[in-house]
């Protein structure tokens, strides 16, 4: 089992809950980020403040990580479709760690990839076999299927073992960004009308603390596991416009809820196979959508957003 660990990304969302939960499970974690953690104070005594574009911030880090778990990332997909500066600025972030790991000699690397390597397919079920890079709907999606090309590469080129995690739609506790979930529900708690974009969009929505439960199984096989790339969602394929009513349900809530055409770039339906990863992680997701929406909701009214 892995003993020293790093996380790039860590103050983000998947970061910070994935930080506590090595913690707890009694790994030696160290955090990489631009920004100190705003939730949890004792993360930053553990944390390197600096940017992974800047070379001489990396080598702020010691060198004897058993693993390295790259998470960081420009991740709001029209966000890049908009200004795709963002995109290269994920694939020199991707290079860069992984120079890192071939001059320290750091063999092992986990890496959150995405959904949107997908792109829209004619079915939304999708295996880790059928990424067609024709089907790369934005700069974010390119991004994505670069770094991972990248890995493939250092992987034959330099012996770098790795776990590949194609994440869907990541929501829950520590998110204050303007992703789908948490906009929606900051917006219905101050009674303001929603607009949804795209009437038939079918997404896999994955509990935080279910992806958190793929990644750490999959450190935990590594040695098994490794040269892979995994799935992480629920299985499940949901309708954003009734995410949205449960949401307005569960605040009891007022706000209109409108529908607009889908914005370029985005990936129409998505449902995650999640066969592979149970069968050689064990990986079993434990939050259907209603579950996983109450969490989330009593998350934010305790804490605000």
């Amino acid at each position: 089992m892995p003993k020293k660990i790093l996380i790039t990304g860590s103050s983000g969302t998947v970061g910070t809950r994935l930080f506590e939960k090595l913690l707890e499970k009694g790994y030696q974690v160290a955090g990489f980020d631009k920004k100190p953690n705003i939730w949890h104070s004792h993360l930053n005594k553990l944390t390197v403040i600096g940017n992974l574009l800047n070379k001489k911030d990396i080598d702020k880090l010691p060198d004897d990580f058993d693993i390295i778990i790259h998470l960081a990332a420009n991740a709001r997909v029209y966000d890049l479709v908009v200004s795709p500066d963002l995109a290269l600025e994920n694939i020199v972030a991707t290079y860069n760690i992984l120079e890192f790991c071939r001059n320290k000699g750091i063999k092992n690397f986990v890496f959150s990839s995405s959904r949107e390597t997908y792109g829209n397919r004619k079915k939304p079920e999708a295996a880790e076999k059928d990424v067609d890079i024709q089907l790369c709907e934005s700069p974010y999606s390119a991004s994505k299927i670069s770094d991972e090309a990248l890995i493939y590469s250092y992987s034959k080129c330099y012996g770098l073992n790795y776990i590949i995690f194609r994440l869907s739609n990541v929501y829950g506790m520590y998110d204050q960004s303007n992703r789908f979930m948490p906009l929606i529900i900051g917006e219905m708690k101050k009674g303001k009308n929603i607009d949804i974009f795209g009437k038939d969009k079918i997404l896999d929505f994955t509990y935080i603390d279910d992806c958190i439960q793929g990644i750490t199984k999959g450190i935990e096989n590594f040695s098994r596991a490794k040269n892979n790339v995994f799935n992480i969602g629920s299985g499940h394929g949901e309708n954003l416009v009734d995410i949205a009513g449960i949401i307005k349900n569960k605040l009891s809530g007022k706000s209109k809820i409108s529908v607009k055409n889908n914005r370029p770039g985005e990936v129409v339906k998505y449902i995650a196979d999640i066969s592979k990863a149970k069968k050689l992680l064990g990986y079993e997701p434990e939050y259907n959508i209603e579950n996983g929406i109450n969490s989330t909701v009593d998350w934010y009214l305790k804490h605000g957003k």
